[in-house]
């Protein structure tokens, strides 16, 4: 049992097109690379017919402005409230009011029977920027498909790294200023958010679960230092 599933896990990083996240950035086997932006909602119901129309022309001029591709990427999951109840009941420990025990007792009981009952999901917004460096490689369809582990990300130096990841910010000011005037905020995920979508997006029962180690913990990498 033990072997199948090892043979799965291997299986399935074999298929993966990521072989490093480095400050953010991830890079693919083809050498291409990828920026993850984290996005605010806008509450788009609750705005007038002016305010829904302005902002409906603001994200059609945003798009027409942009020269370069990006992906929008929706993620919704089931709300995990494990770790504001943990709050609360180091709050319950705390407190020396018994009226106030009591309230915070019931609040606690009211929200795991919530939980229980109701589906509550979270809603998340991503951006993910591309960015092709001159050594990326182009691989067909099929190619990628009969040799998944057939080629890895041509080594990059530090100075290239940084130099493309320069470039990638600067796509990435243009988006979270083009966003910033319909009432979106936007921000840079992480290496470690990075790992945590990918990891949450391929393993969904797992992810509710198992947490993941911290990325400093993690080894492998493809940039070379000089």
């Amino acid at each position: 049992m033990a072997d199948a599933k090892a043979k799965k896990r291997a299986s399935t990083q074999a298929h993966l097109d990521i072989v490093e996240i480095r400050e953010g950035i991830t890079i693919l086997k083809d050498g291409g690379l990828r920026m993850t932006l984290l996005a605010s909602s806008v509450n788009f119901a609750l705005k007038s017919e002016q305010e829904q129309n302005a902002i409906v022309m603001g994200y059609q001029n945003f798009l027409n402005s942009l020269t370069f591709p990006i992906q929008i990427l929706m993620q919704s999951r089931r709300l995990d409230l494990e770790k504001y109840l943990q709050k609360l009941e180091l709050r319950l420990k705390s407190e020396t009011n018994e009226l106030i025990q009591i309230q915070i007792n019931d609040y606690i009981a009211y929200i795991r029977k919530l939980v229980t009952i109701a589906n509550i999901m979270e809603k998340k917004f991503f951006i993910v920027i591309p960015y092709a460096p001159p050594k990326a490689q182009t691989r067909s369809f099929f190619d990628q498909i009969l040799n998944p582990t057939a080629n890895r990300a041509p080594l990059m130096s530090e100075i290239e790294f940084k130099k493309y990841r320069e470039e990638m910010t600067e796509r990435a000011n243009v988006v979270a200023g083009g966003l910033g005037a319909l009432g979106v905020k936007i921000i840079s995920l992480s290496t470690q958010q990075v790992i945590e979508l990918l990891y949450s997006s391929y393993n969904l029962e797992e992810a509710e679960a198992e947490k993941l180690v911290e990325n400093q913990n993690l080894s492998g990498s493809i940039i070379e230092k000089q």
